[in-house]
Formats: structure tokens, C-alpha cells, sequence
């Protein structure tokens, strides 16, 4: 009998502990979700947070700097495949709005945020931070058949009163002083220009406005009532694409849009006259130039509202192309955990950290795009680290 009763006690005895070890090893396997914040800037940065769950981040706006968006998520998944990056583009205001609503994680604008529009940011409880992410260049771009293969010139008051449509025809005097080794033809000039909110469109009005008397204050902005749609000779479009398959199909017209979406149709771009009165292509080396020759003050992330669009337009420096700007990313700073959970969180500073080290390297860089100088991309990396 007493054997039996110490056989038993034994038995009660393990029971408790084997259910305890259970228990703790199931802890362990359930809660095993934290992401890898890795920061290198090696491509191997991990961000996977278990083998069956996938974290999808959402991005939107600005189209002028598509390509590269493109291109980095693309090149970004391939090493973290557990995280699933959605672009959309439909322009600057576009973005700003739907980072204000909380419908998008990472907001993407090219003008720097207006102080109004700032306010409303900081009125939803938590804190924006906006920063550079790449530099990009707004071309001049038209369709003349009797151009092909020449390259137009153009000087700030001329490009002015041809989107104002003060020039009707592409034989006028002050085109041709520019140009007289192209025969000019005695055409209407079709004028195809953004009809969304852009950012590409506030730099270019804004680049006029600083180098033509000619392009009045009322004409600067993200959209603009056209003077020259109101003269019969101007298309209004959505996007950059937009533009570009509008400008292909109507000869004698003339847009302006980004860089790589010229390069990518193969299209001709203008050659524009800078501050030190050279006419200057948009190139790497050209658009470099430009970030160079101005001391670019970019403002503390939380107060981005302060950066000053200008100061990389119209830029000193004989080989500075003039309309050169950066393009900026919008996240937030998650306070009380108000925009993202810990593991979305993870996986967009972990993103944009990527963006900011290894994807500013010229491997990962799309045709039309410059990397930031290392100064200006530590403002992102200080902000979110």
C-alpha cells in the first residue's frame, strides 16, 4: 500500500511540471514576431517576421519620382520578401492628402509641405516628419517633326510666354533668336500641362516665377488655371505618363515633366538657359551641379514645412541645370502607437533606412535620378533612428 501511494505521489508530482514547460515553450514559439531593425546598408537587411506572415506597407503620391520608387521596391523585396510594398501614384497633393487621412504609410510629395497643410498633420495627434529622399529634374520636352534630332534652346522669359501663351507659333522672333539652326515651321504651339495636383508643376511654375517677370504669383502652385487653355492651345492631363502619351500623339506640342520619363520614351529635351547663361542639358553630372552649388538648408524632419523650395532652382554654376529639386517622404513619428502597429513600424523605418544607405547607391538608382548628398541623407536616418 505504501508503495502505492509514493507511486502515485510521484506521478502528481510530474504532471504540474510538464504542463509548466509546455506552456512556456509555447510562449516562446507564439510571440517569436519581433522584425529584424537591422539599419546596415548592406542589401541582406532582414525584415521578415515569421515565415507565414507578410507585412503590406502602402505608399503614395508624388509621380516625379516613380522610376525610382519602382526600382527600389522591386530591388528591396527581393531581400526582404516577407514585407509587400504598394505604390500609387496620383501626384503630390494627392499623397499629402491621403497621409493626412491615415490612408497611406509612407506619404510621397516634391514641394516641401505647406505650413496649412502641416498644421493639419500635427492636428491628428501624432507627429509628421518629411525629408529628401532623391534628386530629380523637371524637363522640357516637345514634339517638332522638322526638330528631329536637333536640340531646342530656351531662356527663362521665352519658356514663360510660351506656357502663358503670349508665343502662339514656333516660328516666333524669340524662339528663333534662340534657334537658328533649327527650321522653325509655322505651326501653333500646343501646350500640354498637369491637370491633378503636382508637385512637378509647382516646381516648374515655380522656376518660372523666379526667372520671368513674365510668370506672375497667382500662376505658381501644385495646380494652376492655365492662361493658355483659355486661348484654345492647352491639354491638361493626369500624371507625368499623361503627359508623355499626350505629347507623343499631338505634333508642334510642348510639356514639361521628369527626367526619366523622357529617357524611358526616348523623347528630346531642351536645352535651358542657367544662371551663369549657358545652356545646359539635364545629366547627372548637371543635376549634381546644381545640389552643389547651393547650400541645401534642409530643416529639422518635424518641421518640414520650413524648406525652402527655391534653393536648388535656377542654381549658380556654369554646368548647373535650373530646374533641379528634391523629392520627399512623409512618415510619422507614431505617437502612442496612432499610425502603425510595432511591426508595421519596424518595417517602414527598416525601409526607409534601405532607401536612404544602399538605395542612394548607384546600382539602385533609376536612369533620370541623383543620389543625396551623405549630409542631406542623414537628416532622413537621424529622424527615424
Amino acid at each position: 500500500m505504501k508503495k502505492l501511494l509514493v507511486a502515485l505521489l510521484g506521478v502528481m508530482l510530474i504532471i504540474p511540471i510538464v504542463s509548466l514547460s509546455g506552456c512556456i515553450g509555447g510562449d516562446d514559439t507564439n510571440t517569436n514576431t519581433n522584425i529584424n531593425t537591422n539599419t546596415n546598408t548592406n542589401t541582406n537587411t532582414n525584415t521578415n517576421t515569421n515565415a507565414n506572415k507578410v507585412i503590406t506597407l502602402r505608399t503614395t503620391g508624388a509621380t516625379f519620382p516613380k522610376s525610382q520608387i519602382q526600382k527600389w521596391i522591386a530591388e528591396y523585396q527581393k531581400v526582404n520578401p516577407n514585407v509587400k510594398i504598394e505604390y500609387e501614384g496620383g501626384g503630390s497633393g494627392h499623397g499629402q492628402e491621403a497621409f493626412l487621412k491615415g490612408l497611406t504609410d509612407i506619404g510621397r510629395t516634391d514641394p516641401p509641405v505647406k505650413e496649412s497643410m502641416w498644421k493639419k498633420f500635427e492636428e491628428t495627434g501624432d507627429q509628421p516628419l518629411q525629408f529628401p529622399e532623391i534628386v530629380g529634374a523637371v524637363v522640357i520636352t516637345y514634339n517638332i517633326p522638322e526638330a528631329q534630332g536637333k536640340t531646342l534652346k530656351l531662356d527663362g522669359d521665352t519658356l514663360a510666354n510660351i506656357f502663358n501663351g503670349k508665343i502662339e507659333y514656333w516660328d516666333d522672333s524669340q524662339i528663333k533668336a534662340l534657334n537658328p539652326d533649327i527650321n522653325l515651321p509655322h505651326e501653333k504651339i500646343t501646350v500640354i500641362h498637369r491637370s491633378d495636383s503636382s508637385g512637378t508643376t509647382s516646381i516648374f511654375t515655380t522656376y518660372l516665377n523666379m526667372v520671368s517677370k513674365n510668370w506672375k504669383d497667382d500662376l505658381v502652385g501644385k495646380m494652376v488655371d492655365w492662361p493658355v487653355d483659355k486661348l484654345g492651345r492647352g491639354i491638361g492631363q493626369k500624371g507625368n505618363s499623361g503627359i508623355v502619351a499626350s505629347l507623343k500623339s499631338t505634333k508642334y506640342s510642348i510639356a514639361y515633366t521628369e527626367l526619366s520619363y523622357t529617357m524611358e520614351e526616348n523623347l528630346p529635351v531642351a536645352a535651358l538657359k542657367n544662371k551663369d547663361g549657358q545652356f545646359v542639358q539635364p545629366k547627372d553630372e548637371t543635376i549634381k551641379s546644381a545640389v552643389a552649388g547651393v547650400k541645401s538648408a534642409i530643416p529639422d524632419p518635424t518641421e518640414g514645412y520650413k524648406e525652402d523650395l527655391t534653393q536648388t532652382l535656377n542654381a549658380p554654376g556654369k554646368d548647373s541645370y535650373p530646374i533641379v529639386a528634391f523629392t520627399h517622404l512623409m512618415v510619422w513619428e507614431n505617437k502612442n502607437g496612432k499610425h502603425y502597429s510595432p511591426e508595421k513600424e519596424q518595417a517602414v523605418k527598416s525601409f526607409i533606412n534601405w532607401i536612404l544607405t544602399t538605395g542612394q547607391e548607384s546600382e539602385y538608382l533609376a536612369p533620370g535620378y541623383v543620389g543625396l548628398p551623405a549630409d542631406i541623407a542623414m537628416v532622413g536616418l537621424k529622424a527615424i533612428n
